[in-house]
């Protein structure tokens, strides 16, 4: 488990964490949300040690990073996927790491077979895409078998295939009862990814739930409807205090009621319906909508480019 409490960090005038506070579960894959700007590497470098909190503390497993014995063994992470050696192979830059904690060296090759690496083992680094840098990281993290686990970004420049491969990877892990700390830009890969949430903005907490109480308990419950006889079912939902505006395609759009009691009453009402569905907001729409006063620089819709 990964526990932060009143976490403060400034450099110079600027505050980039607030007095932030969470905790991470083993065994689930915790999303950590917020725009750019808002603190979250900040905040993965202080569970690392690699900056000193102004305030607070964080513990991994009840243990600050710096008093961990072997702390490849305990705590993997990937926050920069380019910070290697560029001259070194792939199997010399995990055996250097190796190395430093007592790492066998078959759990290089093994390694290097998970995140797909294989093949180009020997390969000098600098040589690597940005995917396949990714894929190093990944190799990196995951050498001392640790139990706590954290990511920066790990599918910026994967294909497809690669998304999918880490999307799975990162369940897989949580399932053997490993704690996942993973951050991302991408709303629909984590609304697929984690079950947990963390969302910052401007260094400060927002959210700390579950991917599903943040999209409910922020989103008003809708329900879309079409039907023939549009006109008079609206009038019918009226009446049981329903709400109910009518989109561009004359579908209703009913909220301040359940999907059941709109079949029932339409039922009732000798009403056919031919689409009853529930609406949810996405994971994305939510935060951005949550975190619209958090976003430091805004792009112009529709601006027109001079030439």
């Amino acid at each position: 488990m990964i526990e932060a409490v009143g976490l403060s960090k400034s450099y110079g005038k600027t505050k980039a964490v607030d007095d932030l506070s969470f905790e991470v579960r083993a065994g689930l894959v915790t999303g950590f949300l917020g725009p750019n700007g808002s603190g979250k590497s900040t905040t993965m470098r202080m569970i690392l040690g690699l900056d000193h909190p102004d305030a607070g503390t964080v513990t991994l497993g009840g243990r600050r990073y710096h008093d961990l014995h072997w702390p490849l063994r305990e705590v993997g992470a990937l926050l920069e996927a380019k910070a290697v050696h560029p001259g070194r192979s792939a199997r010399l830059h995990l055996w250097s790491l190796a190395q430093t904690n007592a790492i066998p060296k078959n759990r290089v090759d093994e390694v290097l077979d998970l995140v797909g690496l294989a093949a180009v083992a020997e390969r000098r680094v600098g040589k690597f895409s940005l995917g396949m840098s990714q894929r190093l990281g990944i190799a990196s993290a995951l050498l001392g078998d640790p139990g706590v686990l954290l990511f920066d970004e790990p599918i910026n420049g994967l294909d497809p295939e690669g998304i999918l491969w880490v999307r799975n990877l990162l369940k897989s892990l949580a399932g053997e009862g490993r704690t996942i700390f993973v951050s991302s830009h991408l709303m629909s890969e984590m609304a697929q990814t984690a079950t947990e949430l963390v969302v910052i903005g401007r260094g400060t907490l927002i959210a700390d739930t579950t991917v599903d109480d943040f999209i409910s308990s922020n989103t008003v419950a809708t329900t879309l409807v079409r039907s023939p006889d549009a006109g008079r079912l609206a009038g019918v939902l009226t009446s049981l205090g329903a709400t109910v505006s009518v989109a561009d395609d004359g579908a209703l759009v009913v909220t301040g009621s359940t999907t059941e009691r709109i079949g029932e009453a339409a039922h009732a009402a000798g009403i056919r319906l031919h689409e009853l569905s529930p609406q949810q907001a996405s994971l994305e729409e939510v935060f951005m909508d949550l975190t619209a006063d958090a976003v430091d620089f805004h792009g112009t819709s529709g601006a027109t480019v001079p030439r």
